[in-house]
């Protein structure tokens, strides 16, 4: 063989070897590419050129950021996503009596006392721990072991009752099938969707329901509704967050040791909603001109893209360290955190019970297992969280075992990052060409 031959083999021997490092980074900014060919580029970022960050809750406040979904071509998409009944989505309703309406539902709904809130997460977290092997090892996806968690803790928050396992798959392939299309893992599939909005509407029309709307919405509005807010949203993103608690802490095995008060956990829970924020983009449509302290004006009309990891990065606390005891001196209000959005703009109704039920979900996993892994972490975790859990008493994986791990995550990266590629760049123009949220506002205008 010639020499130059052994230096062509090396050569592709070494770029296979880091396809893993190079591939998948690229495969992302082809998607965006192709998501800004397809979609069409819109919008001002906040923080960005037109918007600083210092002006960026000062905006997000603002009551002429009122709008939602009409007017942005971005709404599409996302009503693709969030299928079916996307219009009775709370957080996609445009503001008016419609929107009243069905924000006090949920506030109602979710206004839990906290010693409520712990009881229902440690139970039904307790269950499903219940589900795996005690005397060996388990290798999970954290977000898949969350999601039936979280799918009985809401099945029982709407219904009042511990629900059937058949109920829980029902809730648990909704949730994974919205989550996994809107990371572009996975394309939608409607069928899954519609048994649980016919199981969410047969219950309600049988009275069997004690979350109702009022006239005149109908019956299966009030199930697209349930099914939007709390078999869809909250399911997907109570699971995506303890998915980055329980990931944060399997990576930093020396923070484990010392989770022995709830404050503690509190401070684990902030911080890893810091630095990995549930929201990527939020935007808004401006229903008024909006003018800056710099005489900016933003018109009416306007798209406003609110970055949250960039803005969570830009305070007091964004620089770039995973350190929950900063919390123990510093105030929130001198930090740029704001994990539940800001409370004058569609704050999350959650905001509430939310972090009591991740403390307490995260109490109940670490009084069983010792969480361990070498995978990435990254705020978006197409990987749902690959993790070992050692029951106590146990020996843990070794480092061998690890360094598979690291390796295994590394080249699944390569084709999960071409399948979403595929998959993304499908939705993309699927989601163009049927136009739901354009068709659904220009009917009402007719």
């Amino acid at each position: 063989m010639s020499t130059l031959t052994v230096l062509a083999v090396l050569a592709v021997g070494g770029a296979a070897w880091t396809v893993p490092y190079w591939l998948p980074p690229a495969v992302v900014r082809l998607r965006e590419w192709v998501f800004a060919r397809v979609n069409g580029v819109e919008g001002v970022p906040v923080p960005g050129p037109t918007v600083g960050i210092e002006h960026f809750e000062r905006v997000y406040a603002d009551p002429a950021a009122d709008g939602r979904s009409r007017g942005a071509g971005l709404s599409d998409l996302f009503w693709y996503w969030l299928a079916p009944g996307p219009h009775m989505h709370q957080e996609h309703l445009e503001p008016g009596e419609r929107y009243r309406t069905v924000a006090a539902t949920t506030r109602r709904v979710l206004a839990i006392r906290r010693e409520r809130a712990d009881a229902l997460a440690t139970a039904a977290t307790r269950r499903v721990l219940d589900e795996l092997p005690t005397d060996r090892i388990s290798h999970v996806r954290l977000r898949d072991l969350m999601m039936p968690v979280w799918a009985e803790v809401f099945h029982e928050v709407v219904f009042d009752e511990v629900g059937t396992p058949a109920a829980r798959a029902l809730i648990v392939a909704n949730a994974d099938d919205v989550v996994s299309a809107l990371k572009c893992t996975g394309l939608r599939h409607m069928d899954r969707r519609d048994r649980l909005t016919g199981y969410l509407r047969d219950r309600i029309e049988a009275g069997t329901c004690p979350v109702t709307l009022p006239p005149p919405f109908s019956a299966q509005e009030t199930a697209w509704y349930l099914q939007g807010a709390f078999f869809n949203t909250a399911i997907v993103q109570m699971s995506e967050a303890m998915a980055h608690v329980l990931l944060a802490l399997a990576t930093r095995p020396e923070l484990q040791r010392g989770l022995d008060d709830d404050d503690a956990l509190d401070r684990v829970v902030d911080e890893t909603l810091r630095v990995y924020p549930l929201f990527g983009i939020a935007h808004r449509i401006t229903s008024a001109p909006i003018t800056l302290p710099t005489g900016v004006s933003l018109p009416a009309g306007s798209v406003l893209l609110f970055n949250y990891p960039a803005f969570h990065r830009g305070g007091a606390a964004g620089d770039g360290r995973f350190a929950p005891d900063r919390w123990r001196w510093l105030a929130r209000a001198d930090a740029h955190f704001i994990p539940f959005g800001v409370p004058a703009n569609r704050a999350c109704p959650a905001r509430g019970v939310a972090p009591v039920m991740m403390r307490a979900a995260t109490r109940e996993v670490l009084r069983s297992y010792v969480l361990t892994s070498s995978v990435a972490h990254t705020r978006s975790l197409p990987s749902r969280g690959p993790a070992y859990l050692t029951p106590a008493g146990l020996t843990g994986p070794g480092r061998l075992r690890l360094a598979a791990m690291r390796q295994r995550d590394r080249w699944a990266e390569v084709g999960r990052s071409v399948r979403q590629l595929v998959f993304g760049t499908w939705m993309v123009v699927d989601a163009r060409r049927k136009r739901l949220c354009t068709n659904y506002f220009e009917k009402a205008v007719r």
